[in-house]
């Protein structure tokens, strides 16, 4: 990763130079932007390398007078944490600050802050933020569900007029009617204290990201930010994030400094590390076979002081623009204590064991070790195995989706990951297809993979909640001949980058290649356009809908005839008559609709194998009604097809915005 080109020391220095005068993150105000600049982010939503060039020359600038910036009181340099204790296995330590006078810490605060908005400027165009809080810019945002009152199978709150609970340091916004409650301010459960104003989601709430860009006539949804979710921050005694692409800075100012951060992150070498990047902040890397592949995964765990766990999946990195200028969404759930901590099951393999496991593949549980015995024995969490242990998921309705880097042979191991722990999410909220009917999928990501007709099928199979065990044993030219099954990939157009609030500059995280689309066998007529609900920005989250259809209606698996006039609506009466019964599932997190991202099975239906390129997160859970699953999708339903010899995807190669990119 691109971080990995600056010193440890280096960046704590200059965040403990601009962080020592406020333990709040800095009002920022930068109303008086220049022109916009082109944002681009490496495939798969790779971090600018730009941003380390401009953070190396803010080192440079704090370096001339980092000797006379400490403060002489001890205490003030402890609460920087400048000079923690090493990390294990092993990381420069970071050499306290000379002492000496602090009157020079104005001018060198001013020069960071004019390196910082510079390099802003170069990431993000048409930069505003007065809001302060070191947050993300964005306006008021959506908040989606996945059950009505009457269907309580899964906890994903719809947005009420009279539900909806707003922390003070969020913008109020006007919430669409629905049935069901926006997040629920409970107080406190089990054992857990609920401090006055903190605003709490015991059920589950998934909203989308507050975003500057969006028309607030269609923003009429509550919505997040990342100050929200990271809130009370003086409250947060240790925390576990994790994203493909970090602003180092940026998140440190969301956090007490003195508050110990494991950060997931990637090893541009594709190793499995930990490391002290910053003070009490440790960075951990998870394995990739040859370096290929990325740790894609986007998800906080926050322990506060009060006992309660905040457990957030996102389909953000870890960067302003995303919680900013482009469509993201997050859900997000609080988890109470057990009142006693109950007993350690190895064969458990709910909600919170599936954490368990996807924390130990990503290296946290060698990171946990490091800061317990450097300086922070107390830790709310000792050991991976008590996650489970001491919090209380029962009221977790969702099922967590992991993709796990690697090679995965075996029934056991094949469904714990990939898109096979897919169909078994499908299969555990009773949401396979019912006979007669079959599933049509709409999926939204930001990048476009390389696809075939056995993959497709091979994934939608596991859509449909059924085993592969259907298909595994029948032969690979057999299965090339097979129709492309009843997709919908949804992807942004020429049209809809040029037409966005940002343009073509703002189009530079969305991916799909030239030799890609105009490939021979490519599905272009599976293509529909990707329209935000919200206006004219561009969608970075990653969702699906599914929903059944009768199997006799044009929608055909094996049919192109996808145009959404055809498309009949659920039935509605039978939805009446049996409300539990799902009409689909949605999907939202870190993977985009790829085999890179849910894996390509082979093997024998006796012996399967599954093989999988990135580390992927995400949630699945029942749909109940067709105006769900339109309340649920960030994007305007039905999307519209794409006019083959018209409609053309958008492809950074081929603007003149990218050209020195090429």
């Amino acid at each position: 990763m691109a971080d990995d080109g600056f010193q440890d020391e280096d960046v704590a220095r200059a965040i403990a130079l601009s962080l020592q005068e406020s333990s709040a993150p800095p009002h920022r105000d930068t109303s008086n932007r220049g022109s916009a600049e082109v944002i681009a982010i490496a495939d798969s939503d790779d971090e600018d390398a730009q941003f380390q060039a401009d953070l190396q020359r803010a080192i440079s600038a704090s370096r001339q007078e980092s000797a006379d910036t400490r403060s002489t009181s001890p205490a003030q340099v402890t609460s920087s944490g400048v000079s923690p204790s090493p990390a294990q296995p092993s990381s420069r330590s970071t050499p306290a600050l000379a002492s000496g006078a602090s009157n020079p810490f104005i001018s060198d605060r001013a020069q960071m802050e004019r390196e910082r908005l510079a390099r802003l400027k170069r990431l993000r165009p048409d930069l505003h933020s007065g809001e302060g809080e070191g947050e993300q810019p964005h306006a008021k945002r959506q908040h989606v569900s996945s059950r009505s009152s009457a269907n309580r199978t899964a906890n994903i709150s719809t947005p009420s007029s009279a539900g909806s609970v707003s922390t003070s340091s969020s913008r109020s916004a006007p919430v669409a009617s629905g049935s069901g409650v926006s997040g629920r301010l409970d107080g406190a459960r089990g054992n857990t204290n609920v401090s006055p104003g903190e605003q709490m989601f015991w059920d589950g709430e998934l909203r989308q990201i507050a975003n500057k860009h969006v028309d607030p006539a269609k923003d009429t949804r509550p919505t997040f930010r990342l100050s929200d979710i990271l809130a009370p921050r003086d409250e947060i005694e240790f925390a576990v994030l994790s994203a493909y692409c970090i602003n180092w800075p940026w998140m440190y100012s969301f956090f007490n400094p003195d508050t110990p951060v494991i950060m997931v992150a990637q090893d541009q070498n594709g190793d499995e590390t930990i490391k002290e990047v910053l003070p009490n902040w440790i960075k951990a890397t998870p394995f990739l076979r040859n370096g290929m592949g990325c740790m894609h995964m986007k998800f906080m765990l926050l322990f506060y002081k009060s006992g309660r766990l905040r457990v957030a999946v996102s389909t953000a990195n870890f960067v302003e623009y995303d919680w900013r200028d482009i469509e993201n969404s997050v859900w997000l759930q609080d988890i109470p204590k057990h009142p006693v901590p109950i007993r350690h099951d190895p064969k458990a393999d709910d909600f919170a064991a599936v954490w368990i496991r996807i924390l130990r593949a990503l290296n946290v549980a060698p990171a946990l070790i490091s800061l317990l015995r450097n300086n922070h024995p107390n830790l709310p969490l000792q050991r991976l195995e008590e996650l489970r242990m001491q919090w209380d998921f029962s009221k977790v309705a969702v099922k967590l989706v992991p993709s796990l880097a690697g090679k995965h042979e075996g029934w056991p191991n094949v469904v714990k990951t990939g898109h096979t722990a897919l169909m078994k999410a499908v299969r555990d909220i009773g949401a396979q297809v019912p006979k007669g009917k079959q599933v049509v999928l709409e999926c939204q990501g930001s990048s476009i993979g390389t696809y075939s007709t056995q993959w497709m099928n091979e994934f939608h199979c596991s859509a449909r909640g059924e085993s592969a065990e259907s298909w595994l044993d029948i032969s690979r030219a057999r299965r090339a001949k097979l129709p492309w099954p009843s997709v919908k990939i949804l992807f942004p157009s020429l049209r809809t980058v040029r037409e966005s609030v940002l343009g073509e500059p703002g189009g530079g995280t969305m991916f799909c290649r030239k030799n890609q689309w105009e490939a021979p066998k490519f599905p272009r007529e599976l293509f529909h356009d990707s329209n935000s609900k919200r206006g004219k920005v561009l969608m970075h989250s990653k969702m699906i809908i599914a929903t059944f259809r009768d199997a006799s209606t044009p929608f055909k698996q094996g049919q192109s005839q996808t145009d959404s006039e055809t498309e009949p609506e659920s039935d509605v009466e039978e939805q009446a008559e049996h409300p539990r019964n799902p009409i689909g599932w949605a999907y939202i997190g870190s993977h985009n609709f790829t085999p890179s991202a849910w894996g390509t099975l082979s093997g024998s239906a006796f012996n399967p194998t599954l093989n999988i390129t990135n580390y992927e997160l995400g949630i699945v859970w029942p749909l109940y009604s067709d105006q769900e699953a339109s309340r649920v999708a960030c994007w305007e339903r039905p999307p519209r097809k794409y006019v083959i010899g018209k409609d053309l995807p958008w492809m950074q190669s081929e603007s003149p915005c990218f050209v020195e990119d090429r």
